[in-house]
């Protein structure tokens, strides 16, 4: 039997490593207090699931790859509410099955006669695995704590070669924040050269100081694709719940696709999804809940004599450390799982990123052991 040739050569999935330390730390009989995986722990909102529960039905039908109307109408009105945008929920809105298959199936839909995919380093390794899968070749733009964790525009030569450039902001690892200005000057390079700008906003609600700006604000959206998810924003990721927004073409496209394998939310969850769309005080809350979190495990890092770099957003603490996977297994020892941030790629090295989905009671008990660890 032959499999993929692009999977056989692909390197191990880096959270499954660290699912095996932590087996093998759980052999030993270590309690584990897991900020590795950016998973929330929270409760899902009530009525979000009372939604749910109300969307059931006794007949079970496939669900349409266009989403339902209610669906796309609630996450028109929540970009309008937040951004200031006004998208067509007819045509330029696709639900999705989370935001994680839809940012890995879109080069399989968007890369054509140009193959060349920029992704971002360090990042989430979703970005380079669809690209890989879809048969296209990848670029990697270095990030650096010096730039802000942003991209060097001017020292990247290959635009006209570009399908697509993914960006992330609130940036998975590092936290840090995009300005509007910076969607706009790539925004202007996409329209120029011919590529889409693929803006990953999964964590556009969490946030400490100021509300971070989406893709979508930019004053010519023509090549911009934003993708949003429910996951982090309500404490969904089980429900498996996001979107796409981008023009009519890119949409019809991807209509055009997404029906072939099969990709949409179940009905009962889109109709749980339109609920949380459609309210934005109980992300309020989740807000304010990993503000306490955060609260709690930071000052412990500092006291340590670690140093935070980004981190203005999202439930992520990117820290300045030594060998990043000595690290991670040296705070494992100690029931503290972190994610080495060399699994986020080279750029990534000498960092840890802790993701502050533990209880609030687990950050406590990890706060006094890392400054215990780290005295």
């Amino acid at each position: 039997m032959q499999l993929s040739p692009v999977l056989v050569d692909l390197a191990q999935y880096p959270f499954t490593r660290l699912d095996e330390w932590k087996a093998e730390a759980r052999g030993r009989g270590i309690e584990l207090i897991d900020f590795g995986m950016g998973d929330p722990r929270e409760m899902t909102p009530r009525f979000i699931r009372d939604a749910l529960v109300a969307g059931l039905t006794d007949i079970s039908s496939y669900p349409r790859a266009t989403g339902l109307r209610e669906l796309r109408e609630a996450i028109a009105g929540w970009i309008g509410r937040r951004f200031g945008v006004e998208a067509d929920p007819a045509t330029e809105i696709v639900p999705t099955l989370g935001s994680k298959e839809a940012i890995f199936s879109f080069a399989q839909v968007a890369v054509g006669e140009r193959r060349l995919v920029a992704i971002p380093e360090p990042a989430y390794p979703v970005y380079e695995r669809g690209a890989l899968f879809a048969g296209a070749d990848v670029v990697t733009v270095p990030l650096s704590e010096e730039s802000g964790w942003l991209p060097d525009l001017d020292s990247f030569t290959a635009w006209d070669e570009l399908a697509l450039c993914w960006t992330c902001y609130p940036n998975n690892p590092t936290g840090a924040v995009a300005p509007l200005s910076f969607y706009e000057e790539l925004a202007a390079r996409a329209r120029e050269h011919g590529f889409l700008l693929c803006s990953d906003e999964a964590y556009s609600e969490l946030w400490f100081d100021e509300p971070p700006a989406s893709a979508l604000e930019v004053e010519d959206r023509e090549n911009v694709v934003a993708f949003n998810t429910l996951s982090k924003r309500s404490s969904m990721t089980g429900y498996r719940s996001g979107f796409v927004c981008a023009s009519a073409a890119v949409c019809d496209g991807l209509r055009k696709c997404r029906p072939t394998v099969g990709t949409a939310p179940q009905e009962f969850v889109q109709r749980a999804s339109v609920a949380a769309w459609d309210d934005d005080a109980h992300v309020e809350g989740v807000r304010a809940l990993y503000r306490r979190k955060r609260d709690v495990v930071l000052p412990a890092l500092l006291d340590g004599g670690l140093s935070l770099s980004g981190s203005e957003a999202t439930f992520y603490l990117w820290v300045e450390i030594g060998d990043s996977e000595m690290f991670a297994r040296r705070l494992l020892e100690h029931g503290i799982v972190v994610a080495p941030g060399s699994f986020f790629g080279p750029a990534g090295e000498g960092y840890a990123r802790f993701a502050l989905v533990p209880t609030q009671a687990e950050c406590e008990r990890a706060a006094a052991i890392l400054r215990d660890v780290l005295r």
